[in-house]
């Protein structure tokens, strides 16, 4: 069981990292100071994620745990700063602007944002099942 949350998580990175690769290097949208803080915090979750589900390493759970919270909240604050009527980035960057959008309510920092829901979610599971 853990073993299958480990690869889903991987996934989930996977398609993560190469969506927001695709956005930049074949949409031509160029990432916000935002998207980088994002993209660095989840683009090694591919790798330590893949690791832990080829080895099926239960603890990578404390590892994995303090990248995907903080990505939260970094697509939290992205995803509210697009939503806001004066939405400014305290970065000065152009974090605001909506450069795809989908249904209505999917752009890319919420696209993040449940990136890091899943995963998260998954890491939690994977932690209750190593604590029993």
């Amino acid at each position: 069981m853990i073993r299958r949350l480990l690869v889903g998580c991987t996934a989930v990175a996977a398609i993560a990292t190469v969506g927001s690769l695709y956005f930049s290097e074949v949409a031509g949208f160029f990432p916000c100071e935002l998207c980088w803080y994002q993209r660095v915090l989840m683009y090694p979750l591919v790798l330590v994620l893949g690791v832990a589900a080829y080895e099926n390493y239960t603890g990578v759970w404390k590892m994995g745990l303090p990248l995907s919270v903080t990505g939260i909240g970094v697509a939290t604050y992205h995803s509210f700063i697009q939503t806001a009527p004066d939405g400014v980035c305290v970065l000065g960057g152009g974090c605001s602007a909506v450069y795809w959008e989908a249904l209505g309510i999917l752009t890319i920092p919420r696209l993040s944002l449940s990136a890091f829901v899943i995963i998260t979610a998954g890491l939690l599971a994977v932690a209750w099942l190593d604590r029993q």
